[in-house]
């Protein structure tokens, strides 16, 4: 028989064991971890809830830095039963959903763009409702279309893209939506502007020139353009992007008046950044332009968007404006050319010095 004294410790263990849980960090699990997001992502989180509670993944091999910063696994979107088993042998709460077929990308493998976006993510949601898991999944300003308000574009609208990423991301947010309501999944989502970060490469994206630019600017003091210079798009430095998914991410449910979100932080023009490269880096900077089937695409996304929700729901409060983004990727990437000039001088000097003379005694 259980004694009064010993029942009371037990009660008071099993609270303590219940307590310890309740306040422990979650446990999450990045898929596309090695994207232009996920590896910053990865380490933001890992900072804040520790190496061993954020589990990266993909479907690349991880470089040796990568590998070392915390726990990595192989995950494949399309494998339910390889996601279910992740989500159990690491006790994962929450999930990051950042593996995406991106716009131009997609628009050159509309399959794979439709597999990976539409049944990977129906695998996420399907395994988020098994294991009753917090899940975001970003979605992109490519869910809106041509007949879509340009300007000050809302967070309910006319949602009617032509694109398979657009289309896909629409289909993403409402089936999200539609496992809130119907399942309890603990849904949220963001609708991204073009993001531009010097941490990694462009992921084949239509905004990828935003980031090419600074690279042809720096290498060469030139850079061809795939857009035409007057087109004004959203978009965001990485440091904001990577800010706002996590205050999302951790917003208590009852702070969410929707489950997807508008955030924009500042609109340019090719011609516009390449003004401020002008007066950041150097007057000579030359762009060209060649506008390409990205053009097509860009022409049906909004000029800027509005985020009120967001900014009021969650606090999401940009820093970087377009002169704060250049004269950061400016500071983040001149020293990489610099050292590599540095390198490939040293190469052509070795290279002119000619060998010893032999004398003959």
């Amino acid at each position: 028989m259980i004694s009064l004294h010993h029942l009371k410790h037990l009660t008071r263990a099993s609270f303590a064991r219940r307590l310890s849980t309740s306040t422990r960090s979650p446990r999450i699990l990045v898929t596309g971890s090695l994207g232009q997001l996920g590896s910053t992502m990865v380490n933001t989180l890992r900072s804040k809830y520790g190496q061993e509670n954020v589990i990266a993944s993909d479907i690349k091999k991880p470089t040796l830095a990568q590998r070392s910063t915390g726990p990595f696994v192989y995950a494949d979107v399309l494998n339910y039963r390889a996601l279910d088993q992740i989500v159990v042998d690491y006790g994962i709460d929450w999930v990051v959903h950042f593996s995406a077929i991106l716009s131009a990308a997609g628009e050159r493998n509309p399959a794979l763009g439709l597999n990976v976006n539409i049944n990977g993510f129906q695998n996420i949601l399907e395994v988020a409702k098994a294991h009753k898991l917090r899940l975001l999944s970003p979605s992109t300003m490519g869910a809106f279309g041509p007949s879509t308000p340009k300007d000050d574009t809302p967070d309910l609208t006319i949602m009617r893209p032509n694109t398979i990423y657009g289309i896909s991301k629409v289909h993403m947010e409402l089936l999200g939506e539609y496992y809130c309501e119907k399942y309890g999944v603990d849904f949220r989502s963001l609708r991204y502007p073009g993001i531009i970060s010097a941490d990694s490469p462009p992921g084949g994206g239509t905004t990828d020139y935003a980031v090419d630019i600074f690279h042809g600017a720096l290498e060469h003091n030139r850079y061809t353009c795939f857009l035409k210079a007057e087109t004004r798009l959203p978009m965001a430095y990485i440091d904001d992007c990577i800010t706002g998914t996590v205050q999302l991410l951790e917003a208590p449910a009852e702070s969410l008046t929707q489950r997807t979100y508008n955030v924009h932080a500042c609109a340019f023009s090719p011609e516009e950044l390449a003004q401020e490269i002008r007066q950041q880096h150097s007057k000579d900077f030359v762009i060209d332009y060649a506008p390409d089937f990205r053009q097509d695409i860009a022409d049906t996304w909004p000029r800027t968007m509005a985020d009120i929700a967001a900014r009021k729901d969650w606090g999401w409060n940009p820093l970087f404006g377009t002169s704060d983004i250049v004269r950061s990727m400016l500071d983040k990437l001149a020293p990489v050319y610099k050292d590599a000039a540095i390198a490939s001088q040293s190469q052509t000097a070795s290279a002119e010095v000619p060998p010893a003379a032999v004398t003959a005694n």
